[in-house]
């Protein structure tokens, strides 16, 4: 019997009905020697530390490091039933086909499985990216051999285990810490969530810290026959700070009063370039939610789950978990029939035709950058967005749009920017004319890709003539004040995981890190935040996150390097290694073992001081910014509100 191993039932069962598998059997669809079974997630987990003593089960220092000589798994309870019905299933399978989700993740759910259950037998992968017929068909026809991704097993694994060690050890170290300090909550601390909560620590004293510095600008506002339009005033560099805005009150106000006595101001310079823009790439996980965040209100984790549903039960996308935006080039000749089933599926999409060129070939398309998975995409089942509902409908739409996007022309305008001379003063005004919408057809303006603090939509410039007088209308003296950062809200926060690499020196470890693409993964990130949440380390306000008083206290004394996404990098490295063979799993875990035992060691005697209860909101020193002072009366007149302007 050839046993088909999956990771979830409702994969199980759709890979099942292409195998013709459609006799219902205990935990398992059985057909002409054929049987699909599943897991429910892990149906294993690495037992606590009183699995191995029982003196584990009481919280003390004394006992602290933790390091199991070897390694004991358990099965979990919940899902013990299907656990009997695999192993059962096991022990009578001829070979083996691993069908669990084709990642690092899913080769060791399959994987520690068959270690504890001493299965044997041939073993063969299969690697499927989408859950349709026709996709599960084409990687059915198309199995690897087993031993082509066994390395992934060891690498996941090892990232389990060095995750075991920290957690447990320095959760309960500095929960053990808390205690003697009055504390009453646990602390628990891990290998990405603590330099995560660490991000929103910093981003929260960056914004208590802030001082305002007020800033003026001058909008002026001129008329070409019936046509008004606005420039802006240049101060001179000295009087500027170093994004370009004016700091002297005096000297704005005497630039406004002498522009306010001109009569016109004269074109001195005048530049047109014809700018294109390509399309974007199709969605990551990592960006879907970060879009989804900022253009729908959603959660991470409700982002995940909406997209594991199209993926699952609607079959209506390719599988969504992909750290890469990236498509291969084996799937351009899919395209047609693709965007026909799109067409057909949808009235919207259909008007979009005569744009579409299913032979074009986007930056997209490119077997270099492609990882174990490629971007999310529509599948070729041609999912009429119609029939879904509320926000799957608007997530769809929007991963829909990304993959129209690759088909259709470079978004092309034309930048005209005019330099004017008025009473001596340096304005500019720029304008924007699209010549061809190319992709932005295919993304509604309210789901179109934001690029950080909003800005006005850019205005269109009369037909302007060099060396030739426009008149002036208006003048308008505006006094603002820089901003402050913004708090996280999920979206960004699972942004900053991705691009942490930026806030890394080592020219290696920044690398890694986006090699890696930052710390945790497209599966976990929305896990870890919404973890954070839920053990009181951040609240949220709105969309936006802050962090508790134990979060300031737990980032102030944890070893620097836990909290530091370029220990993360080094652990890749590390990993890497094991998943090249360059490093076996036992040394990687004997070496995070050795580095945790210091930490614990280094940090043994530490004095902690948390003055809030668990999931208590801001810390007492974050304190409220002050409104912006005033200046002194002889400064220009003040806007009533201040511009957010950054």
């Amino acid at each position: 019997m050839r046993l088909y191993l999956c990771e979830k039932p409702s994969q199980a069962k759709d890979i099942a009905a292409v195998l013709g598998a459609s006799r219902r059997g205990d935990g398992c669809w059985l057909g002409n020697g054929v049987t699909v079974t599943w897991c429910i997630g892990h149906l294993l987990e690495t037992a606590p530390p009183d699995a191995y003593d029982a003196k584990y089960k009481r919280w003390v220092l004394a006992d602290l490091p933790i390091v199991p000589e070897k390694w004991k798994m358990r099965v979990k309870p919940k899902t013990a039933s299907q656990f009997k019905a695999v192993k059962r299933l096991l022990g009578e399978a001829q070979e083996l086909v691993i069908a669990t989700d084709a990642d690092r993740e899913g080769e060791m759910i399959a994987r520690e499985l068959v270690e504890h259950c001493r299965y044997r037998g041939p073993i063969q992968r299969l690697w499927l990216s989408a859950l349709d017929d026709a996709s599960i068909r084409k990687a059915l026809a198309a199995l690897k051999p087993g031993a082509e991704t066994f390395s992934l097993y060891h690498s996941a694994l090892g990232r389990s285990r060095a995750d075991w060690l920290i957690g447990m050890n320095m959760s309960r170290l500095f929960t053990l810490l808390g205690r003697q300090s009055g504390y009453q909550g646990v602390l628990p601390v891990g290998r990405v969530q603590t330099p995560t909560l660490r991000l929103v620590v910093d981003r929260d004293r960056s914004i208590a810290d802030f001082v305002p510095v007020a800033y003026w600008a001058i909008d002026v506002d001129l008329q070409h026959q019936h046509m008004t339009f606005t420039a802006q005033w240049r101060a001179a560099e000295d009087a500027c700070d170093d994004q370009g805005r004016c700091l002297n009150p005096q000297l704005a106000q005497v630039a406004a009063d002498a522009m306010r006595h001109a009569a016109s101001a004269r074109l001195v310079k005048l530049r047109t370039e014809r700018m294109r823009e390509v399309a974007p790439l199709p969605f990551d996980l990592g960006t879907l939610q970060e879009i989804c965040s900022k253009k729908l209100g959603l959660g991470a984790q409700e982002t995940l789950d909406i997209a594991q549903s199209l993926y699952e039960t609607h079959k209506a996308i390719t599988y969504p978990r992909s750290d890469c935006g990236y498509l291969p080039l084996s799937q351009h000749s899919d395209a047609p029939k693709i965007l026909a089933a799109l067409g057909r599926a949808d009235e919207a999409v259909n008007e979009l035709m005569p744009h579409l060129d299913p032979q074009r070939r986007s930056r997209a398309w490119n077997d270099a950058k492609v990882s174990a998975h490629h971007g999310i995409i529509p599948t070729g089942a041609g999912k009429d967005a119609g029939q879904l509902t509320g926000k799957h409908r608007a997530v769809y739409t929007l991963i829909r749009a990304r993959y129209l996007a690759q088909f259709l022309p470079n978004h092309e305008y034309d930048r005209t920017q005019a330099d004017f001379d008025c009473a001596g003063q340096a304005l500019r005004a720029v304008g924007k004319v699209v010549i061809e919408p190319g992709w932005k057809r295919a993304l509604p303006e309210a789901l179109a890709p934001a690029k950080g603090r909003e800005a006005p939509a850019p205005q269109a410039l009369p037909s302007l003539v060099q060396g030739q007088e426009y008149a002036v209308t208006k003048v308008n003296l505006k006094d603002l004040w820089t901003q402050p950062p913004k708090p996280f809200t999920e979206g960004d926060l699972i942004k900053a995981m991705k691009n942490v690499a930026k806030l890394v020196e080592d020219p290696l470890l920044k690398q890694k890190l986006k090699d890696t693409t930052g710390i945790g993964t497209e599966a976990t990130r929305a896990g870890i935040i919404q973890g954070l949440l839920d053990r009181g380390y951040l609240v949220k306000n709105g969309k936006a996150l802050s962090a508790t008083q134990a979060a300031f206290s737990l980032i102030d004394a944890v070893p620097r390097a836990i909290a530091d996404p370029g220990t993360t990098a080094i652990w890749e490295q590390a990993l890497d290694m094991v998943q090249s063979g360059e490093m076996s799993l036992e040394e990687f875990v004997a070496k995070q073992a050795a580095w945790m035992s210091k930490q614990v060691a280094r940090c043994n005697g530490l004095r902690m001081t948390i003055t809030g209860p668990p999931g208590q909101g801001a810390a007492p020193w974050k304190k409220k910014r002050k409104s912006a002072p005033r200046k002194a009366a002889a400064s220009p007149r003040r806007a009533k509100k201040p511009a957010n302007a950054g």
